[in-house]
């Protein structure tokens, strides 16, 4: 099977920076894509970026300029850097790896998330 393990989230205040890792391992074939998504207590899951093995990254208008996300193939793993963070930022976020399984099977893995929260 595939495990996605996210890690980097903490307390900062806001203007504050963090980075965000997202490592994914087991019986992986290929990678179609990775991504960031996010919940905050009572709101629906959100996309926040997401990278795709083509190379196309998308952001959520509310973190372009502010969040950058880049990957590392070779460790398969994902980053998520977090500059000028709001109070509302704050969210459990959480890694998404599309991926071809070593027996060609393709899903969606989903980590455990890590809390990030944004507060003076």
């Amino acid at each position: 099977q595939v495990q996605v393990v996210e890690s980097g989230g903490g307390l900062v205040q806001p203007g504050g920076s963090l980075r965000l890792a997202c490592a994914a391992s087991g019986s992986i074939f290929s990678i179609k894509s990775m991504g960031w998504y996010r919940q905050a207590p009572g709101n629906d899951r959100e996309l926040v970026a997401i990278n795709t093995s083509g190379g196309s990254t998308n952001y959520a208008d509310s973190v372009k300029d502010r969040f950058t996300i880049s990957r590392d193939d070779a460790k398969k793993t994902l980053y998520l850097q977090m500059n000028s963070l709001k109070p509302e930022d704050t969210a459990r976020y959480y890694c998404s790896v599309v991926a071809t399984t070593t027996a060609r099977s393709t899903s969606s893995f989903w980590g455990q998330g890590t809390q990030v929260t944004v507060s003076s």
